[in-house]
């Protein structure tokens, strides 16, 4: 795969490709072409005109985390199933198969591990990498049950875990709005593909926990039902039971059937995640699978952990989760944020903007990934004018709007979730939006609901 060199941010240089539609799992044959450059628009509006009503965010591009492409097939059986036990049919399916592989990931962990103690988590990094390729559950018992080593590729890309256990790649769309306000078709093709190098390899560690398993595999999961990242819930809930519902249907784990119990993270204005996990905990759980939220996951890994418990997020991205000391229980499947925010600031770089300003929501997620956006913007000559963490439940923003309007930059950095379109309203109104400047967004704010809430005005 032809690969353009990202600039430096710290000891992570990341490799990038734009490819004309999105791949899935190990397409190294693939023809790609590299990033293209393009002009920043020639003329802009006087900041202190509004721009015609109409295709405010036309133009806006932002990053959001694509894995393997996902047959049809999997999709309406994992919808089918939701619906099948008493649920809503899906909206979307974001991180439902990143909550899938999870479940699968653990039990053939402690499948090849022989027990249901904390020790599995030794094997969790070498499921993913270095033995015999397998794609689902069955197949890869069956190697494990042949004394050999699977290799799981999942559905939502070959994983291929570092030694912390987090991917060393990942797959971003650079996403557009079009005039409708929407993503365009077109944008959901423009596939970035990122790679760690050698020198961001850790090496493999080992778990001191000593927790004693009963033979029987128990997952809770931690996952949003309510609070600001409940619109993931849904997919992440019915990917991660669709999972263990196949692994049930194929026989269990350690010839048992793997039981279940369900939880709430809420989100980090409340205490609902510790009240979940305190009750997982008490409840004898092996695994536990989320949050969804870096926030919320750095409010109870410790607890978690301590415990004994093995701890896998589909969604997680912070940096600060790279090095924490978890004993080598925390794993992850969603690349942390120094690759997307090198994809976001490259971007920027090839629009040949000469300066701009970075508005981050203030938790792990905005703060982790402003911080390799401001690095990579730097180091490629880009003038960085500010960088302003907010908090998304403010009442209002225009004040963080009126530092942006101010500071004058040729782009704008948005890393958000729901309030983003309040943001970008403000923006607009101040004759600093989408159409007037060149704005870019990361995966928290980056989908059609953003447009959905920017015209329903909230």
């Amino acid at each position: 795969m032809q690969k353009t060199r990202a600039r430096r941010v710290g000891a992570l240089i990341l490799g990038l490709a734009l490819v004309g539609a999105a791949c899935g799992g190990d397409d190294e044959g693939a023809d790609t072409t590299a990033a293209p450059a393009t002009e920043a628009p020639a003329t802009e509006a006087p900041a202190t005109e509004a721009p015609a009503a109409g295709g405010e965010l036309e133009g806006m591009k932002g990053t959001t985390p694509k894995g393997a492409e996902v047959s049809e097939e999997w999709l309406q059986k994992v919808s089918d199933f939701w619906v099948s036990i008493g649920n809503e049919p899906l909206e979307d399916f974001n991180y439902a198969g990143e909550a899938y592989d999870a479940a699968i990931v653990i039990a053939l962990a402690v499948e090849k591990a022989g027990t249901d103690g904390a020790k599995h988590a030794d094997e969790i990094v070498g499921i993913t990498k270095d033995g015999e390729k397998c794609t689902t559950f069955a197949d890869c018992l069956a190697i494990i049950q042949a004394g050999g080593d699977p290799d799981y590729d999942g559905i939502s890309g070959p994983h291929e875990f570092n030694g912390n256990g987090e991917p060393l790649q990942g797959s971003y769309a650079m996403l557009e709005f079009g005039a409708d306000n929407r993503i365009t078709e077109e944008s959901n093709n423009n596939l970035i593909q990122a790679e760690a190098p050698e020198s961001a390899i850790v090496a493999l560690g080992t778990t001191t926990a000593t927790r004693e398993g009963d033979g029987q595999l128990k997952i809770g999961s931690l996952l949003p039902e309510t609070g600001n990242l409940a619109f993931l819930g849904a997919p992440e809930y019915a990917g991660l039971e669709y999972a263990i519902n196949e692994i049930n249907a194929a026989g269990g784990v350690l010839g048992k059937e793997v039981l279940y119990s369900q939880g709430d993270s809420g989100d980090t204005t409340t205490d609902i995640a510790s009240q979940t996990a305190d009750r997982l905990i008490s409840e004898n759980v092996d695994a536990i699978v989320g949050a969804a939220s870096s926030g919320v996951t750095l409010t109870v890994i410790d607890k978690i952990t301590a415990a004994g418990i093995t701890m896998f997020s589909p969604a997680n991205t912070s940096p600060k989760l790279s090095d924490y000391p978890d004993d080598n229980l925390y794993f992850r499947n969603a690349p942390a944020d120094g690759l997307q925010g090198a994809v976001v600031a490259n971007q920027i770089v090839e629009d040949g903007n000469a300066s701009a300003y970075i508005l981050n929501l203030d938790d792990a997620y905005g703060n982790g990934i402003a911080a390799v956006v401001k690095n990579v913007l730097e180091a490629a000559g880009v003038e960085v004018k500010g960088v302003k963490a907010y908090d998304p439940a403010a009442a209002s923003f225009d004040a963080e709007v009126a530092d942006l309007v101010a500071a004058d930059p040729d782009a704008v950095v948005l890393i958000s979730f729901d309030e983003g379109s309040r943001i970008l309203r403000v923006a607009v109104e101040s004759g600093i939006g989408p159409k007037v400047k060149n704005w870019y967004g990361t995966d928290g704010n980056m989908g059609n609901a953003l447009g959905e809430n920017f015209d329903a005005g909230k």
